[in-house]
């Protein structure tokens, strides 16, 4: 197993290495690369867990899951342009949520953790883990991009 999501951020580098399971952002050659120690200096705890581990953060803990202001919402690890709150929509789930991306903005891999095959979806530019892709959107793609706030960063217009 590859990954690991949904441990408490608290702890999840200790539960990750006491059972010596890899962590990591998407793997792959990117426009903007640091090493590991580059990305601890400028991110947060948690922060890290999500961007670099593919962590989860906790349903309801970010703010910019009720934020519907006019704007854009951009990588937190290289500040490439994501999403437009245009495509942003309540999901309910307490995530940040949004039916399509930006043109050439995210990719995506298959995710085989948690028991099941899911579509996990990262920076194209940083490979900075933002979250995953679900088929239960709404019109038009019906798509739902569930996405973690700590990965974003909002620039009102």
């Amino acid at each position: 197993m590859k990954r690991r999501h949904f441990l408490s951020l608290s702890t999840s580098a200790a539960a990750a290495m006491s059972l010596g399971v890899r962590v990591s952002a998407s793997e792959g050659t990117f426009e903007v690369s640091r090493t590991d120690a580059e990305w601890r200096a400028m991110l947060t705890d948690t922060e890290y867990a999500v961007m670099r581990q593919e962590d989860t953060e906790r349903s309801g803990s970010s703010p910019l899951d009720k934020n519907y202001a006019e704007g854009i919402y951009i990588c937190r690890g290289c500040d490439l342009p994501l999403y437009s709150s245009k495509a942003k929509f309540d999901s309910g789930t307490g995530w940040p949520s949004f039916f399509q991306s930006l043109p050439n903005a995210i990719a995506t891999k298959e995710d085989r953790s948690l028991f099941s095959t899911r579509t996990e979806v990262h920076c194209r530019r940083c490979g900075s883990h933002l979250g995953h892709i679900f088929d239960d959107g709404p019109p038009p793609t019906g798509k739902r991009h569930c996405l973690n706030g700590v990965s974003l960063k909002f620039i009102a217009a």
